[in-house]
């Protein structure tokens, strides 16, 4: 995809990500080519509490676990945002 063709991507927030961000999800249209580390600082850049959620938090694209920040994000996937839990 060109970069100048955007994509549509969903973002679901748990826990103390959903507080933050006021909201469980939402659906964001970026530019093709986005990394999930770009996708991260435009959230941050957007609230100094979600940015201090974000800061801590591991993420899922489509259910599978991110490990590399620089992975590209595609069309219609959804990105889950989960803070640190705790439990016992």
């Amino acid at each position: 995809m060109p970069a100048d063709v955007d994509v549509r991507v969903t973002v679901r927030y748990f826990a103390a990500a959903r507080a933050a961000a006021g909201t469980e999800a939402e659906t964001l249209d970026i530019p093709s080519g986005t990394t999930l580390d770009a996708l991260v600082q435009i959230l941050k850049a957007r609230d100094e509490r979600l940015a201090a959620v974000l800061a801590r938090c591991s993420y899922l694209r489509d259910g599978m676990a991110v490990r590399d920040m620089t992975v590209e994000l595609g069309d219609a996937q959804t990105i889950d945002v989960l803070p640190p839990f705790a439990g016992g």
